[in-house]
């Protein structure tokens, strides 16, 4: 069972590491004003995270309009901004965009930026968006993305949104592809993804791949209880404005940062240290 924790001896000696999700690819300053889509905008608030808490930051690019893109340039700004005004955190990709982008754009941002990112996505399988579009996301892809992030150092981050991918996961590793330990996101409440609920939790983390590290997104109202069960679970967590825009019910986040704190001061009361980004480093084998 990945609650490590027969009798948890090490639950608190486990570090919890907190990844943001800043932006997304989805809604923008229409759903909350706080939200920032731009260069310099995104690196600062990612510096207030990385102060708050935050090891891992996942991004999304969006242009001047803030719109999604896949352009290159628009990564290597949010690079460049990062390497300015950060100091340490562990930068992820998306690989994501199913259904918009064609998979060479998908994973074009991971490979021609300078520095590349230590991690990026790699979604296991399909997603339904609205009445209309479904991310598709085959093993085809999952081999080809999986093969090209090995070759350039990148160390992928499976999302699972269901644990009907699980299947998918056991398939790059039988062929070599993920090295140990693997990093796994179960994700809760998409359109067609797994259910949020504790009793789903459980089960998804059950039939994980051995040796894994987890973290557990969950979006909107279910952000906070899920991310909490999971450190109480030994998991570590994802928080951010691309998957939940609000604080409380009715009140909009100030920024992600007081998301990534009120993670920090979750897992300071459960008595789990929060990592920094280097023993997330060391967690994850980067």
């Amino acid at each position: 069972m990945h609650m490590a924790y027969s009798g948890y001896e090490d639950y608190f000696s486990k570090k919890v590491c907190i990844s943001v999700a800043t932006t997304g690819g989805h809604h923008g300053k229409e759903a909350n004003p706080n939200l920032p889509t731009q260069p310099e905008e995104v690196a600062k608030d990612i510096q207030a995270c990385e102060e708050a808490g935050a090891s891992i930051v996942h991004l999304h690019a969006r242009d001047d309009a803030g719109e999604n893109t896949k352009d290159v340039a628009r990564y290597q700004a949010l690079q460049d901004a990062i390497e300015k005004h950060c100091d340490d955190i562990i930068v992820n990709f998306t690989t994501g965009g199913g259904g918009l982008y064609s998979r060479e754009e998908r994973i074009a941002p991971i490979l021609e930026t300078e520095p590349r990112p230590e991690v990026a996505t790699v979604d296991l399988g399909p997603i339904n968006f609205g009445q209309t579009r479904t991310a598709v996301n085959t093993r085809e892809q999952n081999e080809e993305f999986a093969e090209r992030m090995q070759d350039a150092g990148v160390k992928p981050e499976l999302e699972l949104f269901n644990p009907g991918q699980i299947p998918e996961a056991n398939h790059l590793i039988e062929k070599g592809l993920l090295e140990t330990p693997y990093w796994a996101t179960v994700i809760f409440g998409m359109q067609n993804g797994m259910p949020a609920s504790p009793q789903n939790l459980i089960t998804f983390v059950e039939n994980l791949p051995d040796p894994v590290e987890w973290q557990c997104l969950a979006v909107g109202k279910h952000q906070l209880p899920l991310t909490t069960m999971a450190m109480a679970m030994g998991g570590h967590v994802r928080v951010g404005m691309e998957d939940n825009v609000y604080y409380r019910k009715g009140e909009l986040a100030e920024s992600n940062a007081q998301l990534v704190r009120r993670a920090a001061r979750i897992a300071d009361e459960l008595n789990r240290p929060v990592a920094t980004p280097e023993e997330t480093r060391e967690m994850l084998g980067l």
